[in-house]
């Protein structure tokens, strides 16, 4: 309805606005339906970049600039200077205040990270919700403020995942295009926390998704990319450690490098074994186990305030070969049993830092035992420390691929990549072969009592949308027709009828069927189509009962309605307004099972 003088009213104009956002967006979701978009999805690979890039910088300023304030020097991670009544109380100040939060909210609404990210794609398609989004802000900024020992780059996952997946939400994308933009802000976050693209697109195939595809990395690399271009202008070009230009000074060292790769293996189980008997053991309210938490970690911060926030500081030292071998030994082991126990009691703290932080003091600490040992032939401590890092980091998260390219990246030294290489399998080998240890975050996700998978089947059904392999070709009619309107339905030759009933669609049939069963009757002397009428459910045809399902789902989503139910067929919705569902498809078990034969050769 117009106003007097002929324009639109508000109302009119924000409803015309979003009927043509809709239809903007239509045929962009209908192609990236398929896997196979990769203009499309090459785009919203760089539309999650920039949106996590930016998230990401408001995550770190929110860290940087109270620590700024609050703790000595100018280092926002100098816990070091501050005195022993702050640096015992602060921890513990800081898991009350996460403990009075959190217990008001269910213990489904507490959990963050990128556990929280891998169930939101294991089981929800990677929705996630902006709560979430706005926890995980809050309890990351709130544990690494406080001097827990923690690190930024699993909350960092975090809010790349949610920042990409509420934009994929907003655009109506079918799922499989909002589980792949999960995976592009898991690369972007990882790429603007330690400015590593590369190690950030890996680990986003190898820890969180679980797979590599050819198509799957175009839009998850251009994510790193531009949110790698997005940080550099505030945090600049340099690596997130300064390494200086090592080398290895003997193929001799090997062997004691693999001896390192034992021992960071085992350290590496240790570390995931104390987090699930932790998990499993301790069941008392979130209240009194991160107060426990807390004060472990201001007690231990009294004698080792290194341990206290990210600590990439003392990491730092380690590599330049700063501290002794006593006291690096001494802050891995503290580093280690804090930081399992506090996860382990609920902290909703990042483990990726630490883990770094743990290999490169270990590390640090038997390059300096390797040049006791070997004076004239054993490479500088800092060498150690930086293939300790990658280690532990490659053990932990089961995921060597991704700790070796982090540490070339980090190094930008092609002179580490043989012994890098090196350590990392073996110690990886060490924690998953003889202590039956997995990812640190799948065993987060079993003690949860949920199970990521990763069949080839289901990976394959994951990357694409119904609305990529559904037959549109279709033509919707009541149940009992006269002869004409049979004939009328058969006109544009659609693929599949689908019968209607008081309380909706109940079976599809396809129209070839319908074609011969109108041919056959007219053939008969008597036929005479003026009183000629049909039942569609009583006339000879393969017809196969349906379920409902939306264009969004994606193939697995698909394969589950169709066991849940029994049917043998589902007719695809599309919502364009509430409670208004037009069908826009049909798709079928055999279609599955074709598109899957036919991807498998």
């Amino acid at each position: 309805m117009l106003k007097p003088n002929g324009k639109k009213t508000q109302k009119q104009q924000v409803s015309a606005l979003t009927l043509k956002l809709d239809l903007l967006f239509q045929s962009f979701r209908r192609r990236v339906a398929s896997y196979e978009a990769l203009p499309q999805l090459a785009l919203l690979g760089f539309l999650s970049g920039l949106a996590t890039g930016l998230v990401i910088l408001l995550f770190r300023a929110a860290i940087e600039l109270p620590l700024g304030y609050l703790l000595p020097g100018d280092s926002a991670e100098n816990f070091e200077q501050l005195t022993p009544l702050m640096q015992f109380c602060l921890p513990i100040v800081g898991a009350l205040i996460l403990a009075l939060w959190l217990m008001r909210l269910g213990v489904q609404q507490r959990k963050v990270g990128v556990t929280h990210v891998m169930e939101r794609l294991g089981y929800h398609q990677g929705y996630i919700s902006l709560r979430s989004g706005l926890l995980q802000f809050f309890c990351g900024v709130a544990t690494l403020a406080t001097g827990q020992s923690a690190g930024r780059e699993g909350p960092a996952v975090h809010l790349g995942a949610t920042s990409s997946s509420l934009l994929g939400q907003w655009m109506g994308l079918p799922n499989n295009s909002i589980r792949m933009l999960v995976g592009c802000g898991t690369a972007a976050a990882v790429s603007a926390s330690f400015n590593t693209p590369i190690a950030g697109v890996i680990f986003a195939m190898e820890v969180v998704m679980l797979e590599y595809t050819i198509n799957g990395f175009t839009p998850i690399i251009l994510a790193a990319v531009t949110a790698a271009v997005v940080s550099q202008p505030i945090y600049g070009d340099d690596p997130a450690f300064v390494v200086p230009n090592f080398s290895l000074n003997s193929l001799v060292e090997l062997p004691y490098i693999v001896a390192v790769a034992i021992l960071i293996g085992m350290c590496s189980a240790l570390f995931v074994k104390i987090i699930s008997q932790t998990m499993e053991k301790v069941k008392t309210p979130i209240l009194w186990r991160l107060l426990a938490a807390g004060l472990l970690t201001g007690l231990a911060a009294l004698a080792l305030p290194q341990i206290m926030g990210i600590g990439y500081d003392t990491v730092n030292d380690a590599i330049a070969g700063n501290i002794g071998f006593l006291l690096l030994l001494t802050i891995a082991l503290a580093k280690l049993l804090v930081t399992a126990t506090t996860i382990g009691l609920g902290m909703p703290s990042g483990i990726i830092g630490p883990t770094l932080f743990i290999g490169a003091t270990l590390g640090g600490a038997l390059g300096v035992l390797a040049n006791m040992l070997m004076p004239t032939l054993a490479s500088e401590p800092g060498f150690y420390a930086v293939l300790g890092m990658g280690a532990m980091m490659g053990s932990v998260l089961q995921a060597p691929l991704a700790a070796i390219m982090a540490v070339i990246e980090l190094t930008r030294n092609p002179n580490v990549i043989l012994p890098a290489m090196l350590i990392i399998i073996v110690s990886s080998l060490i924690a998953s072969h003889y202590f039956r240890q997995r990812s640190v975050f799948l065993t987060i996700l079993q003690l949860q009592g949920l199970d990521y998978r990763a069949e080839p089947l289901t990976l394959a059904l994951r990357r694409v949308a119904v609305g990529a392999i559904m037959e549109r070709s279709i033509k919707r009619t009541q149940q009992k027709l006269v002869w004409g309107e049979a004939k009328e339905l058969l006109r544009t030759e659609p693929r599949w009828i689908i019968i209607e009933s008081e309380g909706g669609p109940r079976a599809i049939l396809p129209a070839a069927d319908l074609a011969r069963y109108l041919t056959e009757e007219e053939g008969k002397p008597e036929f005479n189509p003026e009183e000629a009428s049909l039942d569609l459910l009583s006339i000879p045809a393969q017809r196969r009962d349906v379920a409902s399902l939306h264009v969004q789902a994606t193939l697995e989503e698909a394969l589950d309605r169709l066991n849940a139910t029994g049917v043998e067929a589902l007719y695809v919705e599309r919502t364009t307004a509430p409670l208004i569902k037009p069908i826009i498809g049909v798709i079928t078990r055999a279609d599955l099972e074709s598109y899957y034969q036919y991807k498998s050769k």
